[in-house]
């Protein structure tokens, strides 16, 4: 096991909503290794984009609130960090990639004074060495013309470009920890492609640890070197990224495996899918969340919630890996 950089222990993050108290990180812990990245994946509504927003300081409160656990970033714990103390953290020692490029920048700024914006906070330099810098960030991140684009405005770059441009403003002051957030949702497969090749380059070139947040299990298998897998707000299965692609052990990772189209199908042949939708997150089943959907529920799955305990080598929340599955016997 590597050095550790971020540490994320027993998470809660809730929201006070009409309908009453909605856990939407309910008990999540997990780690970062330096220079790793991990790759977190599960269906819209899971709690993913919020487990990045609580490590961010981000969360809107109210009607937000980290009712409890510890967030350790190098050491020290965030969730006891002042806002400006945050604010000397954001961009400067953690970054975070948004998905939708064109709401993240704002329209009536120049690429440039974005990016500079950023550096003229964390470092010392002058306009003159910021622009030089914001420049050369990006031509890191290739994108041609860099000095004409450094004085255009967002709507004149294409969505791949703008992509490009988000991840140039956030590795400009060298994070130690960068956070993708479905970075590539919104671009087409082959701009896809291009973006996760960069953050792999750059991630190499930089030695940042990068977490990668995303539905697409064909994006975790491109960057990750670990996987946690997401469902109703809790880990339900966290292992290597070999692990989970020869081998997934809980049922919902099995489901989500399934659902990836493969080049040897019969074109006749129906894709998979999962049936049934995540539930409401103020709408809890008894017992296991994944019971409703889960083609292998038993009557214990239906009675209370299975923890998270190790299995062959990594960590799956599902009673089928214990003595009381077993003893069930359905």
């Amino acid at each position: 096991m590597g050095e550790k950089i971020l540490e994320v222990k027993h998470l809660k993050t809730y929201f006070h909503t009409d309908a009453g108290l909605s856990r939407a990180v309910n008990d999540v812990s997990f780690s970062v290794e330096k220079g790793k990245t991990l790759g977190i994946v599960g269906e819209s509504g899971c709690g993913k984009s919020i487990t990045s927003l609580s490590i961010m300081g981000l969360v809107e409160i109210p009607p937000g609130e980290i009712a409890g656990g510890e967030i350790i970033f190098e050491g020290e714990d965030l969730l006891k960090k002042s806002e400006d103390e945050m604010n000397k953290i954001r961009g400067k020692k953690i970054a975070m990639i948004f998905q939708e490029p064109m709401t993240s920048l704002n329209p009536v700024f120049t690429i440039g004074q974005q990016i500079t914006e950023a550096l003229m906070l964390h470092e010392t330099l002058t306009k003159k060495q910021a622009r030089e810098r914001g420049i050369e960030m990006l031509k890191m991140v290739k994108i041609p013309l860099a000095e004409k684009r450094f004085d255009e405005y967002p709507h004149q770059l294409s969505g791949g470009m703008r992509q490009r441009v988000m991840i140039a403003m956030a590795l400009c002051c060298n994070p130690d920890l960068l956070i993708c957030d479905e970075p590539t949702t919104a671009l087409d497969v082959t701009i896809q492609a291009q973006i996760l090749e960069l953050i792999n380059e750059l991630k190499e070139k930089t030695g940042t640890s990068v977490m990668m947040i995303t539905h697409d299990l064909g994006v975790i298998a491109e960057v990750a070197d670990d996987v946690m897998v997401m469902y109703a707000g809790k880990v339900v299965e966290h292992a290597t990224g070999d692990q989970i692609f020869e081998k997934p052990m809980h049922p919902y990772t099995e489901g989500l495996m399934h659902c990836i189209p493969k080049l040897d199908d019969d074109d006749t042949q129906r894709l998979s899918v999962i049936e049934g939708m995540v539930p409401s997150f103020d709408d809890m089943p008894a017992g296991c969340a994944f019971c409703p959907r889960c083609p292998e529920a038993r009557q214990i799955c239906r009675e209370r919630m299975p923890e998270l305990a190790e299995a062959q080598g990594r960590m799956v929340r599902c009673f089928k890996y214990t003595q009381e599955w077993e003893e069930s016997g359905e």
